[in-house]
């Protein structure tokens, strides 16, 4: 064990944090410098890199077109956070909490800003009236919305931080957070081997929002920890997170905005439902 830390009267920042992304991490919020947003043609202008809650929103608008609702075409525009992308006065502008992902509705009179993954997922599925399910079950599917917003930052920001991405292993945290990180698939897993999705026997925003993190975890995506997790032992989830991730919206909605992994499953931006024929690994290098 390290030896003990006593914090200070008063917390001052007077060095980097460390690890992989301490270069953007300040205790400020607002612009650190002028960048405009590029706008495309489509009614709604997407921000976001494919993390988790990115993921979210471009799996829920594949969804949407998939199910016939044309009117939900966008453009995703690529926000790289590991530059700073985020803190530019035209992304700050719609979200003055500086995190992927960001939207713009001009679908009405008057552009509509929305930020906060769940945020964005609700609106998106009220204005469709889709994915919402049986509407006597909507507490019950908001339910488990909302306890993936809840729940989320124990797996990313604390498990998947000091697990993957802290500049040294300390044994506390990661014991702590590993801990509540398999507390909260057991409560899942337990959930699914009662129902087929989450908040029922409807596909929902629930199980959009859940899957893109839960769901990725179990089938190995996150912070490859899935083996010192022993996911394979909540078989309820990997049953659902598979029978998710088979669907072709999801498969297509976890390629935009991705800037990792093999070059076949990158699709940087997106502007055209063609975007998805016509990428090569050529067109990508070029970007």
């Amino acid at each position: 064990m390290t030896d003990s830390y006593t914090p200070p009267k008063v917390w001052t920042e007077d060095a980097e944090s460390g690890g992989k992304f301490a270069k953007t991490n300040r205790p400020v919020s607002g612009a650190t410098h002028e960048k405009a947003l590029q706008t495309g043609a489509h009614p709604f202008q997407l921000y976001s890199l494919a993390t988790p809650n990115g993921v979210k929103v471009t799996v829920m608008f594949e969804e949407l077109l998939a199910a016939g609702h044309t009117d939900a075409e966008y453009d995703a525009w690529l926000i790289r956070i590991g530059d700073g992308d985020q803190f530019g006065s035209g992304f700050v502008e719609i979200n003055p909490n500086s995190k992927i992902p960001a939207l713009l509705d001009l679908s009405g009179d008057a552009p509509v800003r929305l930020f906060e993954s769940g945020a964005i997922l609700l609106h998106l599925a009220e204005k469709f009236s889709a994915f919402l399910g049986d509407p006597e079950k909507r507490p019950e599917m908001l339910s488990w919305l909302f306890w993936q917003m809840g729940s989320a930052p124990y797996l990313g920001g604390s498990f998947g931080h000091f697990y993957a991405y802290a500049p040294e292993k300390w044994e506390y945290p990661i014991n702590r957070f590993t801990m509540e990180t398999k507390r909260q698939l057991d409560v899942l897993d337990k959930r699914l081997a009662e129902m087929p999705f989450v908040a029922g026997d409807d596909y929902t925003i629930a199980d959009i929002a859940i899957w893109s993190w839960y769901g990725q975890l179990v089938l190995g995506r996150l912070y490859s920890a899935s083996e010192f997790l022993d996911v394979q032992s909540y078989s309820h989830v990997m049953a659902w997170a598979e029978k998710i991730d088979a669907r072709p919206a999801v498969q297509r909605g976890r390629m935009v905005n991705r800037t990792f992994g093999e070059p076949e499953t990158q699709l940087h931006e997106r502007h055209d439902a063609s975007d998805f024929d016509t990428r090569t690994a050529d067109k990508m290098a070029a970007e």
